[in-house]
Parts: C-alpha cells; structure tokens; sequence
C-alpha cells in the first residue's frame, strides 16, 4: 500500500470520526441549552488552522535554507581542496607541476561553464565532470616523488584530490530538489485552506478588509515560492554560484 492511500484513508478516517462525533453530541443537546454562550468555533479554527499553518511554513523554509546552506558549504569545500593542489604543487618539478594545475584549471572551467547548467537542468552531475576529475587525481598519484620537499608534499596533494572528490560526491547529491511530493501536497492544500477559511469569516468589501486578504494571499504566495526556490541549490534565482571555481582559473 502506497503511502498516498495510507494519508488519504488516515484523513478520512480523522474527518469521519470528528463528524460523527459531533453529530452525536449534537443529538444530546438539550432544547434550552444556549450557543451563545460558547466561543465562536469557525474563529477559533481559523486562528488555529493560522497557526498551524505557519508553523509548517517555518520548518519547511528553515529545512530548504539549510540544504542551500550545506550546497554553499560543499561548493566552498571542493574549491578550497582545488586550491590547495595548486599551491601544494609548487614544489613539485615543473612539467609535472604544470600538468596537475592544467587538469585543476580544466576541471574547474567544465564544472563553472557547463556542469553548472547540468545540475540546474537536470538534478544531477555530468559524467565529463567525473572524467576530468579522475584524470587529476591519475596524474597526482602516478608521480613518483625524488626531491625531500616533492615527497613530503605528495601525501597531502593525494589527500586534497579525495576531499575534493568527496565535496563533489556531496554537491552532486543537493543538485536536485529535496522536499518530498507530500510535503508540496500539504503545503499547497494548507495555503488553499488557509485563504479559503478567510471568506468564512465576516469580511466586507471594505478598502481595508480587501487590502488585508489580498495581502495575506500574496504573502503565502511568495513563501510557497521561496520555498520552491530554494529547494534547488543550484537552480535559478537563490542560487550557489560557480564563481569560487572561476576563481580557480
């Protein structure tokens, strides 16, 4: 059983039992009792359906906002490892020096020029990208190291290679977006209930009443895209730029 129908069964039955419930309790009213003398319950739901709802939002854009977060972080990581295979490489002898910082140079113009448009388009790395990665670390690892300084760099130059590896292995998992099918469901059907509740209210065609639900509106509008937005690390709008490798070059 998909987990759909579980939600769908689970909120009919919800709705079912508070139904019956009240139609019961309805029935057993006695003819004096006096409504008047309860809150209003439609109020009362609508502030805490408000509520709720917020809070949903909230959680929703702090979960998108710290995937970006940890985009930016993997990006960062990965040009940083870049760069220090450069500068380590200085002492190495210049032909091989110059061939490790010609790989770090081409896989950094493949990932800023076009792996960049891959992820936004697509959700997921280029297998050019993986290609011009390996050729790096081969080239690194296959030098046989004569000088004192050239053997006491290698190690670290190795280990910058798998770091930036890693960091590439964690942006290609955030490439696409995260928020799970279920989540969009609730958080559209709680902003159409949400701005739908406010016509159960008494609202008038007062220049002020009307200004506040169509600003109301736009505001969940505008957090629903935001969240849309930044469920794409890598998409338009908010999202991490590929500068930290053009700056590589």
């Amino acid at each position: 059983m998909s987990q759909w129908v579980v939600l769908l069964i689970a909120m009919v039955a919800v709705c079912a039992v508070v139904v019956t419930v009240v139609v019961l309790r309805q029935r057993r009213i006695a003819e004096d009792d006096d409504p008047t003398e309860t809150p209003d319950v439609i109020e009362y739901m609508v502030m805490m359906i408000g509520v709720i709802y917020a809070i949903v939002l909230g959680l929703a854009i702090a979960g998108v906002w710290e995937g970006r977060g940890a985009a930016q972080a993997d990006v960062l990581a990965e040009a940083q490892a870049l760069h220090e295979v450069k500068a380590r490489v200085q002492v190495y002898p210049v032909q091989v020096r110059d061939k490790v910082r010609a790989d770090v140079d081409a896989y950094a113009a493949f990932v800023a020029d076009k792996e960049w448009s891959t992820m936004r388009d697509h959700g997921e790395l280029s297998p050019r990208g993986a290609q011009l990665l390996d050729q790096l670390r081969a080239d690194v690892t296959q030098f046989d190291p004569k000088s004192d300084l050239a053997a006491q760099a290698y190690q670290p130059v190795v280990d910058e290679v798998a770091a930036a590896d890693a960091a590439r292995a964690e942006r290609g998992q955030s490439a696409g977006a995260t928020m799970p099918g279920v989540v969009w469901f609730g958080l559209i059907t709680g902003a159409l209930v949400t701005v739908g509740l406010i016509f159960t209210l008494q609202i008038r065609r007062s220049a002020k009443e009307l200004l506040l639900a169509g600003l109301f509106s736009a505001l969940i509008a505008f957090l629903l895209f935001l969240i849309w937005d930044l469920d794409a690390p890598f998409g338009s709008g908010l999202a991490v730029s590929a500068d930290v490798f053009r700056q590589l070059l």
